[in-house]
């Protein structure tokens, strides 16, 4: 049965592993800059603000619950803060900085922010649908049980192409966040060093998320072609 192949194991292992430990890197990094304020006394959401105001950019910005849940809605042009990203802290900057970052690839029309928001809807479709017809394919037979099969493995490689397409934008917006943190004097130097390793930090889930989403479509490959066998 599929939900006792132990070969699943070997798959999903690695990637659980590097996903943990990433949780663990960003939140023991963030805590620790979370203790370090800034020179100049800037808190995160006047970050938010001076960053806005000197780059032009017609961006909102709210209040969300939670830790580290900061996000840049691309469709309503919002930057939403938590609290703990708000604060006067070297942590609280450098995520703030990171969400302008991707409201700057918004107001440039960078691609793969572009084409990651392209494909949202196919991921949000294919991650509900795609392991059910999968699971129907494999456990019946006939010409119908292979195309299923084929439409679950598809659903499984649009999200790890969403999953590869985020490393990026991701990257990128922690590079613009440190620039713009830099020009606009609001850390110095060993503060941004601290800001670095806090979204360096933060880049590890990425590379974990991109990691699992591979794996998982080659677990799925191989079952689809042990079938095929």
């Amino acid at each position: 049965m599929l939900f006792f192949d132990p070969t699943y194991l070997i798959f999903a292992i690695p990637g659980l592993l590097l996903a943990m430990w990433a949780q663990w890197k960003v939140q023991s990094t963030f805590n620790k800059y979370a203790q370090v304020p800034t020179g100049t006394g800037v808190t995160g959401a006047q970050t938010a603000q001076v960053l806005i105001n000197r780059n032009g950019l017609q961006v909102g910005v709210t209040s969300i619950g939670g830790m580290l849940t900061d996000h840049y809605d691309p469709r309503s042009k919002t930057v939403a803060l938590s609290q703990s990203s708000q604060q006067n802290s070297v942590a609280s900057v450098a995520v703030v900085a990171h969400e302008l970052g991707h409201a700057m690839q918004d107001k440039e029309n960078y691609a793969p922010l572009k084409l990651r928001g392209a494909i949202v809807p196919a991921v949000q479709v294919g991650g509900t649908v795609g392991p059910i017809l999968f699971l129907i394919g494999l456990l019946f037979s006939g010409p119908l049980s292979q195309t299923l099969l084929t439409l679950g493995i598809i659903a499984f490689g649009v999200a790890a192409l969403f999953a590869i397409i985020t490393l990026p934008v991701e990257l990128d917006a922690s590079h613009r966040a440190l620039v713009m943190l830099q020009q606009n004097n609001l850390l110095d130097g060993q503060e941004l060093r601290g800001a670095k390793a806090v979204l360096d930090a933060a880049a590890l889930t990425y590379v974990a998320a991109a990691a699992q989403a591979v794996t998982q479509l080659l677990y799925y490959l191989m079952l689809a072609n042990r079938r095929r066998d």
